[in-house]
């Protein structure tokens, strides 16, 4: 969507809410303050939402040297910074061997490779903070969920309209997704913490514990 700012999703996030529209950022309004309060964390959590492309990234990373796990899992691997929700594993660099034996602990995952081929969804400025590449579909889902982060908060929203606003952006998110879907090739889907426990746990339910 050409031209998409903080301002303008500001704006469609009140027209949601029978809001007037800001002239700027710098406007002395309540909403405008409340928007601004919610928008680093909308940003975070609709993005985190979904496999979206265009905040896919792709990295090779090598262990930490200077992380030795007690036991299990023999490397760590620190997490990049801009890291979000992870997507994929790989032992190669086309993701045609995903790993089964991983895990994700805090800020760093385990593996028992000493390189690591990751997917994942960053909030990198060049990323899924960049608004220049976000699809319609997700300007349109952040707005709605900004608009219903902040409607609590304004006396004149009625409950009516709080339940009418988790329905539209439960529809737009699903939209954006579906339309997202549309643009990427077949991938390795995911593996589950469930799945990837059992495959572990089966293979070595002798080193298997918590750090």
């Amino acid at each position: 969507m050409p031209g998409v700012t903080q301002l303008s999703l500001y704006n469609k996030a009140l027209r949601h809410l029978g809001e007037r529209r800001l002239a700027s950022l710098s406007e002395d309004r309540e909403p405008r303050r409340l928007l601004d309060d919610e928008y680093s964390d909308a940003l975070n959590y609709c993005l985190g939402q979904g496999f979206w492309n265009f905040a896919m990234r792709t990295i090779s990373i090598d262990y930490d040297t200077g992380i030795e796990p007690p036991f299990g899992l023999q490397y760590a691997f620190a997490k990049p910074s801009d890291w979000l929700r992870t997507y994929q594993i790989a032992s190669d660099e086309m993701f045609s061997c995903p790993l089964t034996h991983w895990t994700d602990e805090s800020q760093y995952w385990y593996a028992n490779v000493q390189t690591m081929y990751v997917g994942y969804i960053s909030n990198g400025d060049t990323y899924g903070l960049d608004l220049s590449q976000w699809p319609d579909t997700f300007v349109e889902y952040v707005a709605i969920y900004l608009a219903r982060k902040i409607a609590p908060s304004l006396t004149s929203i009625s409950e009516d309209k709080l339940e009418a606003l988790e329905k539209r952006e439960k529809r737009y998110r699903i939209d954006a997704r579906a339309k997202d879907a549309m643009n990427e090739p077949v991938k390795y889907p995911p593996t589950g913490t469930w799945v990837r426990s059992r495959n572990y746990g089966s293979a070595n339910r002798s080193s298997w514990g918590s750090r």
